[in-house]
């Protein structure tokens, strides 16, 4: 199979859409989060004709949103969702090792015992499991025990008084919204057609059989995509799309909304991220690039998932159990950045509490011609994609290949470990220090060199986008050249994390990334006045929750 570009810009888009209007495909996906585009991957792989369409931005609803782990639920051993752990902590083991290791990277936590004995034993026993269960072959380090003066040393923001012990164990985080753009480059580079920024609008039909899909790109009139399957991967939309298309699903999607806060590095005193067991779940304190990100709830939501946000009583409610244990107290005016995501539940008990529904994922087949899956974690979404091309190609009515992305790495994987041993060489050649070649190498991996070409002739690109962040203005650029950003709001929130991670979201720099879009996606002054009226209608609604009255 050639590999093709896999560059997503402008004007791939324009060439995917044309392709779009005029040819059939195998498989047309619905959907731009991590399973979306680890379906369009998975299909592409297997030699499948794939298009996919999304709505907004790649990633823009649950999958930027999430808490940032690539864990296996220790939770849910409580559930004795045993399968689930397992199959997660491998697909954890091969996104560190293999499949994404520039992206995907290891992270400590800390349990922090109250009782010398019981507790100990208790958790001990599940963490013993939960590090069996990934197997022999393993990257990362098996759990240990810490006692009091060990914790203490480990985590000095601990409460003394009421800690008596703890465990370390290890799991691994990612930016979630970076790995989602990265599966959907690497499908690109593959051969699938990725259109954003257009929204399906209605299925087309001949009989029962589902044929293909209308769509209507934002900014050009709506026509037809012809496909032998379409697949849904709506994830919190799910249950509004099969309505919208007169199909009767064979599951209810539930949301449960999660909320997270960010604070200064300086706020908490630990070198390792904490996990603290909570009435209703479990609080995570993780360390982000010299912060904290301290998250999640788990409350159900009924309102628009387009426009989730966090309320000041989730605030209220991570602050006060993040406090049990921490010492100084958190307060709100430490908190710098706050987001909410919505978790796709499945549910067949109405009135159970989100805490206790299960994380599996489910394929429907509601009607010939259109399969859906919903649910699930982050985590697995590979195996998703997995499941729901197997079901897909029995449609297609030929012989189609077992999926191969267990070993297929991501654009940017090839070559990273080689790279990160020529970072001082690196550094020389580009004229830049070498906590910016590691910062850009955990970022884009092998694909630093394309980025780094681009400050060749534009030496001004080396500079910092915001003075206390290490984004540097070569990575707006190199976002809407080749990561298909389109607007401010993509790059503040999505290509970087600027939008949680600065105290006032961007907004001291969002005018600056505009003029860097401006004229690859050759806006005038009336679209720029529109992206800077949209990205502050954004900011405030994200930072409501943080606005005291």
């Amino acid at each position: 199979m050639a590999l093709l570009d896999s560059a997503l810009n402008d004007q791939q888009r324009e060439e995917d859409l044309a392709s779009l209007k005029r040819e059939e495909f195998d498989l047309v996906v619905i959907g731009g989060g991590v399973t979306g585009a680890g379906i369009a991957l998975d299909g592409a792989s297997r030699g499948l004709k794939v298009a996919l369409v999304e709505a907004g931005d790649l990633a823009s609803g649950t999958s930027s949103r999430s808490s940032k782990l690539i864990h296996g639920g220790l939770r849910y051993l409580e559930q004795y969702d045993f399968k689930l752990v397992k199959e997660a902590l491998r697909e954890r083991e091969m996104m560190v090792t293999s499949l994404a290791p520039y992206l995907v990277k290891p992270v400590s936590f800390l349990f922090p015992l109250t009782e010398k004995f019981r507790e100990r034993t208790y958790v001990g026993a599940g963490l013993a499991l939960y590090d069996l269960l990934r197997g022999f072959k393993r990257a990362l380090p098996w759990h240990k025990h810490l006692d009091q003066k060990r914790v203490a040393k480990v985590a000095p923001s601990l409460r003394s008084d009421i800690i008596t012990g703890g465990i370390q164990y290890f799991d691994a985080q990612v930016d979630d919204a970076r790995h989602t753009m990265m599966i959907a480059r690497t499908a690109k580079r593959y051969g699938a057609r990725i259109a954003t920024y257009t929204e399906v609008t209605e299925l087309i039909r001949e009989g029962r059989r589902v044929v293909g899909v209308k769509v209507k790109p934002q900014e050009g009139r709506a026509f037809a995509v012809k496909a032998k399957v379409t697949v849904l991967a709506g994830g919190v939309w799910t249950s509004l799309l099969y309505k919208k298309f007169g199909l009767k699903p064979g599951y209810e999607v539930r949301m449960s909304k999660g909320a997270h806060i960010v604070v200064p590095g300086d706020a908490i005193s630990s070198e390792s991220g904490l996990i603290i067991k909570t009435p209703l779940s479990v609080l995570f304190i993780i360390p982000w690039f010299g912060k904290w990100i301290v998250g999640t709830t788990d409350t159900e939501y009924k309102d628009d998932p387009n426009t989730p946000v966090a309320s000041k009583a989730d605030v209220d409610y991570i602050l006060t159990q993040a406090n049990r244990v921490l010492t100084p107290r958190l307060k709100r005016s430490d908190v710098i950045g706050v987001y909410a995501g919505l978790r796709p539940l499945i549910s067949s008990a109405p009135d159970s509490p989100t805490t206790k529904l299960s994380r599996e994922h489910i394929v429907d087949r509601p009607a010939p011609g259109f399969v859906s899956i919903a649910g699930g974690k982050y985590t697995t979404y590979r195996v998703m994609a997995e499941d729901a091309v197997d079901v897909a190609s029995a449609e297609l009515r030929r012989l189609v290949p077992d999926s191969s992305t267990a070993q297929l790495p991501l654009l940017g994987s090839d070559g990273y470990f080689a790279l990160t041993n020529k970072v001082s060489h690196l550094a020389k050649e580009y004229g830049v220090s070498e906590d910016v070649i590691r910062h850009l190498l955990d970022r884009y991996g092998s694909e630093i060199v394309t980025l780094l070409e681009l400050t060749r002739k534009r030496p001004e690109l080396r500079g910092r986008l915001d003075p206390n962040l290490e984004y540097l203005k070569v990575e707006a650029l190199y976002a809407v050249e080749y990561e298909g950003a389109r607007t401010v709001v993509d790059i503040i929130d999505r290509r970087t994390r600027i939008g949680f991670e600065s105290e006032d979201h961007g907004a001291s720099i969002a005018k600056d990334i505009a003029e860097i879009l401006a004229k690859p996606l050759r806006w005038n002054a009336a679209e720029k006045k529109s992206q800077m009226e949209a990205f502050k209608a954004h900011v405030k609604a994200e930072r409501s929750a943080l606005i005291t009255s």
